[in-house]
């Protein structure tokens, strides 16, 4: 009966010892470590996507070192992801709206100007997915030597945005200095 026990014990040991692995964020897991362009990726940071009263996403941020800026976003050497799981449904063309107003907001109008190709391309993928529901995922990489790849629902969206400058254009929505929610901001830099 000691035998048993024992080994119940370590089970339940073992068992919580890899709990750790996953952060719960309004019910949806967001994994503590992950792979990009097979590099290790770690949680910067993971927090909710409120308008108004509403929920409207679960956002991470995996990179390979703790980063608390924008900028500090940029430099960090490697791949990194931003992942928003959806909480509720949405239309996709007033969202893609809304991603460029965020990018009109952190930027000027001289980097404005160079953004629109891009920004035409991110529209178009917001075209192609009218309608995102609870549960649907959209994942920005950044790889280098490759560009940012947007993944939606399980599937990449055309080619990669190979310009940085359009990279970094895109975190401002979330990190810049006017972003689309400051408690959201905060959470996915850690900050407290």
């Amino acid at each position: 009966m000691r035998l048993f026990q024992t080994l119940l014990l370590l089970a339940a040991l073992l068992f919580n010892a890899g709990a750790g692995a996953v952060t719960v964020v309004n019910g949806i897991k967001v994994e503590d470590s992950i792979s990009v362009g097979g590099a290790p990726l770690q949680l910067n940071g993971a927090g909710t996507r409120y308008k108004a009263i509403f929920k409207v996403y679960v956002a991470s941020l995996h990179t390979s070192k703790k980063v608390a800026s924008l900028d500090e976003l940029i430099a960090a050497p490697g791949p990194k992801r931003l992942t928003m799981t959806f909480l509720r449904e949405i239309e996709a063309g007033p969202f893609g709206k809304l991603l460029t107003r965020g990018v009109e907001d952190n930027n000027s109008k001289a980097e404005m100007s160079k953004l629109v190709p891009g920004l035409i391309r991110m529209g178009d993928i917001f075209t192609v997915n009218k309608l995102l529901v609870p549960g649907d995922v959209i994942t920005i990489d950044w790889i280098p030597g490759t560009g940012m790849v947007v993944t939606a629902k399980g599937k990449v969206q055309g080619e990669p945005f190979k310009e940085p400058e359009f990279y970094k254009a895109i975190m401002s929505i979330w990190f810049g200095n006017v972003p689309a929610d400051h408690a959201l901001k905060d959470a996915m830099l850690g900050i407290k």
